[in-house]
């Protein structure tokens, strides 16, 4: 049984949540003239719909991408000059339970509205888990937590998730993994992450050029911030680029350039980097490069050696460098309803609610006392 908890989900969020979705899917792929997987001849192809198609079937109102439109110019200004509030993007570090990734949000929806003078909450919403070998890679590539990789229905629990978070007034943060399929959920980001192990990559960083929405760049396994940098300065520049429109056809295009980019410190391979000493050589290399002063801390990662308990630890230090004036943009966070992971390996039966099943997580009122002292860090600062 779940346990009890301040937000509960709506009936009818869960009724849509767990309704089955190959009927769905099916719809989308006939909308394209595209035969449903089952129908396929090869069974090792799976035609998957369109961006157009998944998003006519699931398309929010207008309130939501204003809601959208607004988080992100919120969060633009926080990068670029606006340094009224600290960001925050705290979730779980994968999701894998859409019912129990909505509680989780109408919990956090709450504590972003009790802090909201000071801080700005933005959910972490990620659907694809980067592996350094094996292992189970995300909601998207394996929702049913089985390995059979159907990823049509992946998509959609994906962007009924984020449209349904939407709509209770919290933005979502996403990480992008696989340039194909940001064209399926983007419109519904508000932030976006390019991981420590993407950084350095040449399409990861011309996607993040296209994408009218903030990007935080994280620093190398291996604990470098130059690749970061050098990441936020080619994003920053517009580029000819080969991806995927709305049908899902091969295109040729030319990205913006996107202003909106900083970086993310979460260590390396070479210890943590969220000491005072080594956030201002960052945001000293961060303005040499052309990018914002303030950075973001992730407090987990190899910056806790992943292990949640070190979270508060360290969440309190950046805290007192932000009372110092230290030249933090906010703090990412990996929480969950229960604290702690659990592992796959019997399958999906079993699971602990509202658990991770990928690094683990802090749990929820852990997670409103590290908000507490970051909202009472920013409120000592002098105005």
């Amino acid at each position: 049984m779940p346990p009890p908890s301040t937000a509960t989900v709506s009936e009818s969020t869960l009724s849509t949540l767990k309704a089955p979705c190959p009927s769905t899917a099916t719809d989308a792929y006939e909308s394209e003239g595209v035969a449903c997987p089952n129908q396929a001849v090869d069974e090792s192809l799976r035609p998957l719909p369109s961006p157009a198609a998944l998003k006519a079937q699931i398309a929010p109102t207008q309130s939501e991408r204003q809601r959208v439109t607004q988080s992100r110019d919120a969060i633009r200004e926080l990068i670029q000059q606006d340094e009224s509030r600290l960001l925050v993007v705290v979730g779980p570090c994968s999701i894998h339970d859409p019912v129990a990734a909505l509680e989780y949000a109408e919990n956090l929806a709450l504590l972003s509205r009790r802090f909201e003078n000071e801080l700005l909450i933005v959910m972490r919403t990620y659907f694809e888990k980067p592996r350094s070998s094996l292992g189970w890679k995300g909601l998207i590539n394996d929702p049913h937590l089985d390995g059979s990789g159907d990823m049509a229905t992946g998509l959609m629990l994906a962007r009924q998730l984020l449209r349904d978070i939407n709509a209770l007034g919290l933005p979502c943060a996403g990480e992008l993994l696989d340039p194909n399929l940001s064209g399926y959920l983007v419109d519904l980001l508000s932030w976006a992450a390019i991981g420590a192990r993407t950084s350095a990559s040449q399409p990861h960083r011309e996607l993040a050029s296209s994408l009218d929405l903030p990007v935080g760049f994280k620093n190398g396994v291996d604990g470098s911030v130059d690749v970061a940098t050098d990441a936020m300065r080619a994003a920053r520049h517009a580029h000819h680029r080969v991806g995927l429109d709305d049908r899902a056809r091969l295109v040729a295009s030319i990205s913006k350039g996107n202003p909106d980019c900083h970086l993310v410190l979460r260590g390396g391979h070479s210890g943590p980097n969220f000491d005072a000493d080594s956030v201002l050589g960052a945001s000293r290399q961060s303005r040499t490069s052309g990018g914002p002063k303030r950075v973001m801390i992730d407090v987990s990662h190899a910056n806790s050696g992943k292990d949640p308990r070190r979270q508060p630890t360290i969440s309190s230090d950046v805290a007192r460098q932000v009372e110092h004036g230290a030249p933090i943009l906010g703090v990412m966070m990996e929480s969950h309803l229960v604290a702690g992971k659990q592992h796959l390996d019997g399958g999906p039966r079993g699971l602990t609610y509202g658990q991770s099943i990928t690094d683990a997580c802090v749990d929820l009122a852990t997670t409103g006392a590290m908000l507490e002292r970051l909202a009472q860090a920013w409120r000592r600062l002098p105005d």
